[in-house]
């Protein structure tokens, strides 16, 4: 990891990843500097960020760790991590990457994206220093949810690899290594997956989405909020061997009754997006619905690390 004279960090594009990427670096103590092609969104992206550090009782140096800038040159140069998190197109991150590549300084640079889907070796099969990139996919919103996948390419340099994760935990992040290259990595893989079943279930009048929400939010996610699927299944049972006589016939029987996934549009999408507007809000107030999200996420996240203090 960086020693600490390794200071400097880069962030290119201020959209809410990269904001709170840069809430989680100057939190620990790094210089940040924030990219974005107009003022204009330099300024809304830390008047954002200055908000939300004043309702986590932050100190206001840790903002004045954070630099805003329309020049990408002075973002990148003397940065010892640079990460880029410009929209999720695979053309736009290969164009801000190639302007941006010149201007990097230090030959022990960490290049990264933060991308939900996009390969790495898509993005960096030209770069010039393709050994250095590596993929730091959060989970949105990173400041509060704190599980970062770190995604190397077949060329990505071991140490890269080690350092990446080093300084995503330094700063609070949970980083967990995809060891091979696969579309959607692993989290967005599995959230799929509940999505395409989701579908299926009100597409077949099963049940309304506010409903089925509600089987996540008030079931499944209150366990997965502190242990995952295997665990859950080891303690529902005498250990896996023990699941796996007692339920794997009924998994397989009604993983076979789930049928294809489909394209989320059409009647099915109408019907969930008013039983949504109807549940948590019009659109006109998802902001609002946002910052109860966070506010939640924040308490949950407090509660996690005093329990496991105790533990």
């Amino acid at each position: 990891m960086a020693d600490s004279g390794d200071r400097k960090v880069a962030i290119i594009g201020s959209g809410l990843i990269g904001r709170s990427y840069a809430m989680l670096f100057a939190s620990s103590g790094y210089q940040v500097s924030l990219y974005d092609i107009e003022i204009e969104q330099i300024d809304k992206a830390k008047d954002d960020i200055k908000s939300q550090l004043l309702k986590l009782e932050e100190e206001d140096e840790q903002y004045q760790l954070i630099q805003g800038v329309t020049d990408l040159k002075s973002c990148v140069e003397d940065a010892f991590f640079v990460l880029e998190c410009v929209p999720e197109r695979l053309e736009i991150k290969q164009n801000v990457w190639k302007e941006a590549e010149p201007f990097i300084t230090r030959d022990d640079v960490i290049l990264s994206s933060s991308t939900s889907a996009l390969l790495p070796s898509d993005i960096s099969r030209n770069f010039l220093r393709k050994e250095r990139f590596i993929i730091s996919h959060p989970t949105n919103p990173p400041f509060y949810v704190p599980l970062v996948e770190v995604v190397p390419a077949s060329w990505t340099d071991a140490d890269v690899v080690t350092q990446t994760l080093k300084l995503l935990e330094s700063i609070g992040l949970v980083p967990v290594l995809v060891r091979k290259e696969v579309k959607g990595f692993v989290l967005n893989r599995i959230q799929y997956a509940i999505l395409a079943e989701s579908w299926r279930l009100i597409r077949d009048g099963v049940m309304t989405a506010g409903d089925l929400d509600k089987v996540m939010s008030c079931g499944l996610g209150v366990r997965y909020a502190f242990m995952g699927p295997f665990e859950t299944a080891y303690l529902n049972a005498e250990g896996m061997h023990s699941y796996s006589e007692r339920y794997a016939d009924m998994i397989l029987g009604i993983q076979q009754d789930m049928g294809p996934p489909e394209r989320m549009d059409g009647p099915v999408l109408d019907l969930i997006q008013i039983d949504m507007e109807a549940t948590v809000g019009p659109v006109s107030e998802i902001q609002q619905r946002r910052q109860w999200r966070d506010r939640r996420l924040a308490a949950l996240a407090k509660l996690k690390a005093d329990l496991n203090k105790n533990d």
